[in-house]
């Protein structure tokens, strides 16, 4: 399957976009506007929660990347 190409150029990108609201088990969480090392841009995401299993609860460690399809190629 062909990828998708980005519509925007990482300047555009980064002077617009805004970070994102996640919602992780009922708790709200921000996700940045990022440049990946990679070339690619988009959203990360790095945080804690904690989450019930059977009644008892344990922490989690949460790590997103919302990487925009074809970004990688996209204009400098």
């Amino acid at each position: 399957m062909a990828k998708s190409p980005c519509p925007l150029s990482l300047v555009h990108f980064i002077e617009k976009a805004e970070p994102l609201k996640i919602s992780i088990n009922g708790q709200d969480m921000i996700a940045e506007v990022k440049s990946f090392s990679t070339g690619s841009f988009g959203w990360y995401l790095n945080g804690k929660t904690a989450i019930s299993v059977d009644g008892k609860v344990v922490s989690v460690q949460i790590g997103m990347n919302l990487t925009i399809v074809g970004s990688k190629e996209a204009p400098r």
